[in-house]
Formats: C-alpha cells, structure tokens, sequence
C-alpha cells in the first residue's frame, strides 16, 4: 500500500536529488517534491523522473503560477504542490493531466481549491491551525477529501493528528535538509515511515 506521505526535499541539487530520492523510496516514501526555491529545481524533477520511472510520484513544490505550472510538465512532474489556494494555479495543473495539491487554511481557501479541482488539500502551516482548527475545517469538507498535514507534524505527534482525522503528511525538514547524505536521510526516512505505520489512525 502507498503511504500517504509527501517527502519535501527542500534545497535538493540534482547532483544529489537522485541518491536521496532512492534513500527516501527505499524507506516507502513513494512521493517526492523538490520545492521550486531549491537550487535548479527543474533539472532535479527531471533527473528524479528518470531515475525513478514509475516507482515513485514526482513533482514540484512551493509552486506560484501558471508559468511555473508548465514549466513543471516540462520537467516531467507529475504533482504541484502549492504553500497557498490559487485557482488558476490549480486549473492549470489539473488541464495538464497532474496532481494540485494547494496549501489552504480557511474553509473558504479549501472549498475555492476543491472547486478549481485540486486532488487533495494541504493543511498549511498545521502546526498554525492545530489539530482543533483542522477538525473544525475537516468537519465542513465533502466526504472523501484527501488531508494532509504540513510543517510542525512528525514523529512525536503523528498519532495525534491521524486520531484527530488528517489523511496524510508532508516531510520536510525532518526527512530532509540542504547537504545531508543520502545515508542519513534514508535513516531519518525509515524513522518517520515507521512512526507513522505505528500511529494509529
């Protein structure tokens, strides 16, 4: 089974994007985004798509507009993932056959992105909303919509936000940051991977 995880690998070059995408893969983190703020993020989508093929999802994050949408369909990305709810960003990836997954807040930014026909909706920052505000915000949601948690949930709280009704999870910092091996991301994905199979839902 896929787990519902998304790696972030924020600050990736593509000289070492492949080697901690297969670190990260071979713990079960079967998708991965390279924020477009890292370093020739496009190359490393790229690199990423062909090395992996179709064992894992591979796609961009901190996505902003239109431009960038296509740029990442050039790349070969298959997701866009977005830090805020911007319709047009998300009309634009689902018309190229991708995944949009927007970063919402509000009521009124979740249901603006369902509307516009984002895949899953990306609770941002959750650590912000806490796991009251997000049941709060899952309570109005049509059933069936995928939510993940991002920025503030990891090991020490996975438990308590899947109780509280969250679908899934974004990794960043604690999968990876700038310059680390692919060793010890794969060390800290197996970490968090087995934290989350552990946590009940």
């Amino acid at each position: 089974m896929t787990l519902p995880l998304i790696g972030i690998l924020r600050g990736v070059t593509p000289e070492q994007a492949v080697a901690v995408g297969e670190a990260a893969l071979a713990a079960g983190i079967t998708t991965l985004e390279v924020p477009l703020n890292s370093p020739q993020p496009f190359d490393s989508i790229a690199r990423l798509r062909e090395a992996l093929g179709e064992r894992a999802l591979v796609g961009a994050g901190t996505v902003l507009s239109p431009a960038q949408v296509r740029e990442v369909h050039a790349a070969g990305g298959q997701l866009v993932v977005s830090p805020n709810c911007r319709p047009a960003v998300i009309e634009a990836t689902r018309r190229l056959d991708m995944q949009s997954w927007p970063g919402v807040v509000t009521p009124s930014e979740a249901f603006d992105a369902l509307d516009a026909g984002a895949s899953g909706l990306k609770l941002f920052p959750a650590v912000q909303v806490g796991i009251a505000g997000m049941q709060a915000l899952r309570a109005v949601l049509p059933a069936g919509t995928r939510l993940y948690a991002v920025g503030g949930i990891g090991v020490d709280n996975f438990a308590a936000w899947r109780a509280a009704g969250v679908d899934g999870a974004g990794l960043g910092s604690a999968l990876y940051q700038p310059g680390q091996a692919a060793g010890q991301v794969g060390e800290q994905a197996r970490t968090l991977v087995a934290a989350w199979q552990a946590s009940t839902a």
